[in-house]
């Protein structure tokens, strides 16, 4: 069995990322990121100073509008404009969720295009169904990086995606079957899910649901990458019960350690692609 290692390729990303911001910078151009949360759990909170330390790490600007529960969406909408026009500001993302009465969809979409680093607006979606996608949401492209790092073989591979949220499951599945990867999408209410999942060559899981898939929902030396991230107890863990599945797989990445540090480094990575095209067209 080959531990799918996100960590340590997360690690590799960064120094590449480094230079990246390096070479803006001897251009006059420093990276920025500015983020929106709403009403932030403490889930929430643990990742945006993730994202918060990279930027300082890489040496990229970094923002923080930190909105309690009560405030008006329309004040929201507003700091959004202004990150919109401020032209130190290449990246903006909205820190999902946000409590229910926000329209999450609206704010995502007041964010420019262009700025949407997320790549969850309606535009940036439409280009990623087209096959032609600006900024890949990260979580989708961190999948993608591990898949390509270990060479994974994606062609004549039935892969499943359980989980079709906006954030994870929609875009990878997108994103791989652009590739011309036959791709089954579920979710934890699929009937007769086990016997579904068993049939996956590569399973990937974004459902979050603490433990939803165990070994014998699992094919014999199939690969399965786990994207969800869940707080059980005082412990966190993913949708794949690690221990009874890593027994019958061929790959399989790690909660925590596996997707989440590569997420950030994407994230980061789509900031300064941000920043790459916001220069070409001052």
């Amino acid at each position: 069995m080959i531990l799918l290692d996100g960590k340590k390729l997360a690690t590799e990303q960064h120094a590449k990322l480094r230079l990246e911001v390096a070479k803006l910078k001897r251009r006059g151009i420093t990276p920025g990121l500015a983020i929106i949360m709403v009403g932030a759990t403490p889930d929430s909170r643990i990742y945006v100073e993730k994202k918060r330390q990279l930027c300082h790490k890489l040496g990229i600007n970094f923002w923080l509008k930190d909105f309690s529960r009560v405030v008006r969406e329309a004040e929201v909408l507003r700091v959004i404009a202004a990150f919109n026009r401020n032209k130190k500001v290449h990246g903006i993302i909205v820190q999902l969720p946000v409590p229910k009465k926000f329209n999450a969809v609206k704010l995502i979409n007041a964010i420019h295009p262009l700025k949407d680093v997320d790549g969850l607006c309606a535009e940036n979606l439409g280009l990623l169904e087209l096959g032609q996608p600006r900024f890949i949401p990260a979580t989708a492209l961190g999948i993608w990086q591990l898949i390509e790092k270990y060479r994974i073989t994606l062609k004549g591979k039935d892969v499943t995606v359980v989980g079709f949220g906006k954030v994870a499951g929609m875009p990878i599945s997108i994103l791989l079957a652009n590739l011309k990867s036959s791709v089954t999408i579920l979710n934890e209410s699929t009937k007769d899910l086990k016997h579904k999942t068993v049939l996956a060559d590569i399973l990937i899981t974004a459902a979050g649901v603490p433990h939803l898939i165990n070994g014998p929902m699992v094919k014999r030396g199939a690969v399965v990458i786990d994207a969800g991230i869940n707080k059980l107890g005082n412990h966190w863990v993913g949708d794949v019960d690690f221990a009874s599945v890593a027994k019958r797989v061929s790959h399989i990445t790690p909660v925590p350690g596996g997707v989440g540090p590569l997420t950030v480094s994407a994230l980061i990575n789509n900031v300064i692609q941000a920043a790459k095209i916001l220069s070409r067209r001052s």
